[in-house]
């Protein structure tokens, strides 16, 4: 058995995406919710999931499930539903369905790693085009870029990870109607702390996606998410979509929460307060720039981010260091927002690390 004679190069010369083990860190890496459920939420949450018919496969397109979330979410009329499991499927799926010769993928960068890997494991070009100092988007080269490649599949992400601003709606409306004959996707996965959106706008421009995700929100173990626009497109991503990539267990809890949304929204202001406080804190320690985040995490530079990680590291506080990951976040760090108590920890490793 020879593997490099079967596996395609591209893939043999790659690495998985890293998942460090947090068994005994405070884990703060991820930007999950740090909030679990009520007890009594909890406990109706048990019953109904103790209900659902695990021998049987689920619905492949449970309508109940998208009302009930069309709805929830300020979808517009006329606007389809898609789910995945995660918006990572969500991804691969819009890279398998347009992986034509020639084919692109356009998007900012630093930006959501998995837009890039889907389209090369998809075998399509994926055109980087780097953010301005600031962060903001450099439009002639975002311009330039969608007028090379027509047809293209441009991704914005809306607040951007891992720098965790909003791109100006100017720029975003200019770059949709620029790539009238591509394909648009805003990727609102932390929409919950943002409080700004672009759902409502679909109808407006038949070549623009919503995608979002229900992780931030508090969910994030049982991977839905789930994108919404016209029909036409919709129906192609469709055809490439796994027939059962949405298990029971997590139609039943996502019907469950939808119904419960206002913990869930709690939770998340909750959060957004902790991150102003956090930020403050942050932003206190000598040498220590904190960048502005609608997000659930903070993105900060600090004098030498390895050996800030590593001693974060060593007090078993996980955080994410990007400092490698473009030349724009050199010494930089994330920090998922937490707790008050989790953030109070992650500060005093913070300023012990520096």
């Amino acid at each position: 058995m020879s593997v490099d004679q079967v596996i395609r190069p591209d893939v043999l010369a790659m690495s998985t995406y890293p998942v460090p083990d947090a068994s005994g860190f405070l884990k703060l890496d991820a930007m999950e919710n740090p909030y679990g459920l009520p007890d009594t939420l909890r406990t109706a949450l048990g019953q109904r999931l103790a209900d659902v018919a695990l021998n049987r496969y689920p619905a492949p397109r449970p309508q109940a499930l998208l009302e009930k979330l069309a709805r929830t979410m300020g979808v517009p009329a006329g606007a389809r539903l898609l789910l995945g499991n995660g918006s990572d499927e969500i991804i691969s799926m819009i890279a398998m369905a347009t992986a034509r010769p020639g084919a692109a993928v356009i998007a900012p960068m630093p930006g959501f790693v998995m837009y890039e890997m889907s389209s090369r494991f998809a075998g399509i070009e994926f055109v980087g085009v780097p953010l301005r100092a600031d962060f903001s988007l450099d439009m002639p080269a975002m311009l330039n870029a969608i007028a090379a490649h027509p047809g293209a599949v441009v991704y914005l992400a809306y607040p951007n990870n891992p720098t965790g601003n909003l791109f100006a709606d100017e720029d975003i409306e200019t770059l949709v109607r620029a790539a009238g004959k591509g394909l648009v996707v805003i990727d609102e996965a932390y929409q919950p702390f943002a409080g700004r959106t672009w759902m409502p706008r679909l109808p407006e421009f038949p070549n623009l996606l919503v995608m979002r995700t229900v992780s931030k929100l508090g969910l994030a173990g049982i991977r839905l998410g789930y994108v919404a626009g016209a029909a036409e497109w919709l129906d192609q991503l469709d055809k490439v979509r796994p027939p059962y990539n949405v298990n029971v267990l997590t139609q039943a809890c996502a019907a469950f929460m939808l119904d419960h949304l206002d913990v869930l929204d709690a939770q998340a202001a909750e959060l957004r307060a902790e991150r102003s406080r956090l930020a403050a804190a942050v932003a206190a320690l000598p040498g220590v720039t904190v960048f502005p985040s609608d997000a659930n995490f903070l993105l900060v530079r600090v004098p030498d981010a390895d050996k800030t990680h590593a001693g974060l590291l060593a007090h078993k506080v996980l955080i994410k260091n990007v400092g490698k990951m473009h030349i724009l976040l050199a010494n930089c760090l994330r920090l998922t927002v937490g707790t008050p108590t989790e953030n109070a920890t992650m500060v005093q490793a913070l300023a012990a690390s520096l």
